[in-house]
């Protein structure tokens, strides 16, 4: 068996979640030495609520420790636990529409095309269902912690080490496999960037996009979305993060600890890119992109070419989620359960309300409705008047 072994070195506390890359024998080996020592979070700001942020409904599914992925799709919003429970929801009214139990602990969850929905569990096995049904199981030769993408009666899965499988969604069918050739010998314990464009796959390897033909797994373009630089494998880290944020034939993703860049998909080229090291995945649409530094000072950017729009420094070390944009407003959490609405246009507060704990997943914006899930794992529909 190959152990791949990290350079011990002193990780910042916005650098803490990283893990060896690994091969495909090989074992994880967990980086130590994370600072322990805290900034202290910005105040809440006195505020007026000028919008009214009302609960269309909300379900408890079960907490969640590790990582998470909302899937939207068919009117249906599908959400899991930490303990193995997998469950469906309509949109429209939190009707539940299936279930299902994986019977063991998950370490990614959950992709689904709002029929069928994929797990990985920590034993590494992948566990597809059909409406709440268990079709078949795969053990993984490494280590998953992205969810898996299900699109096209496929299933896609990317592994710590980079590492892409294709399977046919029906009987489990091993299809393809693809890996970059060299790399970074770090990666990020995080969930990565791994989405569908039409009839491509869009993966990241590194600070790279690739764009994969689905059903051979053959290159149709690699993009390079910046360059790290750095004395070491931590400084030079700069994995993609997911979700990546879709606006119509664009895609703009953020590089740990780089950059903000926006993607040309029909050319496979950036667009542009400004630096901003952080650590959450960004929001998008036609008119702008936001997201957050290290720091969790929120900024953000015309869409077209990157031009600053506004930056805002009143949630400074307050732990902030993935932002989304809900309309004319940009939605975001902080780890102490506060959801901050801000208008799009300028950045202000426009309300407040507190959840039941943390997110535990990047925000979504369908059918008007702003959904959530906490660390609880309460899904809740929002809905601003």
């Amino acid at each position: 068996m190959t152990l791949i072994r990290a350079k011990l070195v002193k990780l910042t506390p916005v650098a803490c979640r990283l893990v060896p890359r690994a091969l495909a024998a090989a074992v994880v080996v967990a980086l130590a030495a994370c600072g322990s020592s805290k900034p202290k979070p910005a105040p809440l700001e006195s505020l007026t609520s000028t919008v009214r942020i009302a609960t269309a409904w909300s379900q408890r599914v079960g907490s969640v420790d590790g990582q998470l992925s909302l899937a939207v799709a068919q009117g249906s919003i599908t959400t899991a636990s930490s303990d193995g429970l997998i469950v469906s929801l309509d949109i429209a009214t939190g009707r539940e529409r299936w279930r299902a139990n994986a019977q063991t602990e998950l370490a990614a969850a959950v992709g689904s095309d709002g029929r069928y929905a994929a797990v990985v569990t920590q034993a590494n096995e992948l566990l597809t269902f059909d409406q709440g049904k268990l079709l078949w199981r795969e053990r993984q030769p490494g280590r998953v912690i992205t969810a898996p993408l299900v699109a096209g009666e496929r299933v896609f899965l990317q592994a710590v080490d980079r590492s892409v499988r294709a399977y046919d969604v029906l009987d489990g069918r091993w299809l393809w496999q693809y890996q970059r050739p060299g790399g970074e010998p770090l990666a990020l314990a995080t969930s990565g960037a791994i989405s569908a464009f039409r009839d491509t796959l869009l993966v990241g390897q590194g600070a790279r996009l690739v764009a994969l033909d689905p059903v051979k797994g053959s290159v149709r373009f690699d993009v390079n979305v910046g360059t790290p630089r750095g004395t070491n494998e931590v400084e030079r880290l700069a994995d993609l993060v997911g979700p990546m944020a879709r606006a119509d034939d664009e895609a703009c993703v953020r590089a740990f600890q780089l950059s903000v860049s926006c993607l040309e998909l029909n050319r496979g080229s950036v667009r542009w890119s400004r630096p901003q090291a952080g650590t959450q995945a960004v929001a998008a649409d036609e008119r702008l992109v936001v997201g957050a530094d290290g720091a969790d000072r929120l900024s953000a950017w015309k869409a077209e070419n990157g031009d600053i729009l506004w930056r805002v420094d009143r949630f400074t070390h307050r732990g902030l989620s993935a932002p989304a944009i809900w309309g004319q407003r940009i939605a975001v959490a902080d780890r102490e359960g506060y959801l901050h609405l801000l208008a799009a246009e300028d950045g202000r507060t426009l309300a407040r309300i507190e959840l039941d704990g943390p997110l535990a997943a990047a925000p979504v914006v369908a059918d008007q409705l702003l959904l959530v899930v906490t660390r609880k794992g309460t899904v809740y529909a929002l809905r601003a008047n």
